[in-house]
């Protein structure tokens, strides 16, 4: 996954239960990936990346809560 733009792409993924996701900022300035308590990267400066292992199923709605309107979907099967 990439940020990118003041955007998540892609917006929406599916993945695996167990699968390990990566965020990449390649914005000048950081962002995070949080859905509420279940799951927050905290500050991701420009050019580094957070990754997060995802073992329950369901669907996440993320948002950057630096810029509230960055939204993204992760699907976990």
């Amino acid at each position: 996954m990439v940020i990118d733009g003041t955007r998540y792409a892609p917006e929406s993924v599916t993945v695996k239960r167990g699968d390990t996701v990566t965020w990449m900022n390649r914005d000048p300035f950081p962002h995070t990936v949080t859905f509420g308590k279940t799951f927050d990267s905290r500050d991701i400066a420009a050019n580094r990346s957070w990754k997060q292992v995802f073992r329950e199923p369901g669907r996440f709605d993320y948002i950057c809560t630096l810029h509230p309107g960055m939204k993204g979907t992760l699907i976990v099967e």
